[in-house]
């Protein structure tokens, strides 16, 4: 019959037969980790957390010392500089300056840009004058590279500035500095007055060298050539502006 034949073919479950459903669960068991184990795995962390950032930090100082290798050790050129190195480098002080139009600020808001000091008092004599037109002039043959260079004339008294001075430096950076601030800052040369020199500081705001006192048109020719060199060396890490 045909009910038989659809009896045969459906197979009803047996209750017997132990269903997929109550078969027991299986656990894996993980063992916890040990004390020591979890100290040396944040040791090495810490360790490798501070080769990344002493590496970073390397990458970061690299261009200054290749600009500063290049210059001081492999010589460009093979000239002697007519400028003295200051060692050990003496960074920007943040000692009080005024303008003259009466701003305050520390000196350190110089950084970022290389600078070429003066130093004098308000009524500048004729010596000073000698020197405010030389630092213009060093910087104006610089042609491109100018920019790259800032004049700052830092006035170590309260005289006032005569205005027929105003002209030489309208383009310079002009600001009043106490002179004992100065002089634990500037180291003029055995037997010279701190205001007889020119002073060149890097970017980074360290004073890196002195020329000579007394500088003539020839002493400028050869401070030319020791400008045009350490800004040829720090070409590739040092841009213009501020």
């Amino acid at each position: 019959m045909s009910g038989s034949k659809l009896s045969d073919e459906i197979q009803l479950p047996n209750p017997s037969a132990p269903s997929s459903h109550d078969a027991p669960l299986g656990f894996t068991v993980h063992s916890m980790p040990a004390p020591n184990d979890a100290l040396q795995a944040d040791a090495a962390r810490t360790r490798m957390g501070r080769w990344k950032m002493l590496f970073v930090l390397l990458i970061c100082a690299s261009p200054v010392v290749a600009s500063y290798w290049t210059y001081y050790v492999i010589r460009p050129e093979g000239r002697r500089n007519y400028g003295e190195l200051i060692e050990p480098q003496r960074p920007l002080p943040a000692v009080a300056t005024l303008s003259l139009s009466g701003e305050a600020a520390p000196l350190t808001a110089l950084k970022g840009q290389w600078l070429l000091l003066s130093v004098g008092g308000g009524a500048c004599d004729a010596a000073c004058q000698q020197r405010l037109y030389f630092q213009r002039q060093l910087r104006e043959t610089l042609g491109k590279d100018k920019d790259r260079l800032d004049r700052v004339w830092l006035i170590q008294d309260d005289a006032a500035v005569a205005p027929t001075l105003m002209p030489a430096v309208a383009q310079a950076t002009v600001l009043k500095v106490k002179a004992q601030d100065l002089q634990a800052w500037l180291p003029p040369a055995p037997g010279q007055r701190l205001d007889a020199h020119l002073y060149l500081v890097d970017p980074l705001g360290n004073l890196m060298m002195r020329f000579p006192a007394q500088m003539d048109a020839a002493g400028a020719g050869k401070a030319k050539r020791d400008l045009e060199r350490v800004l040829r060396a720090s070409a590739f890490w040092d841009t213009p502006g501020r």
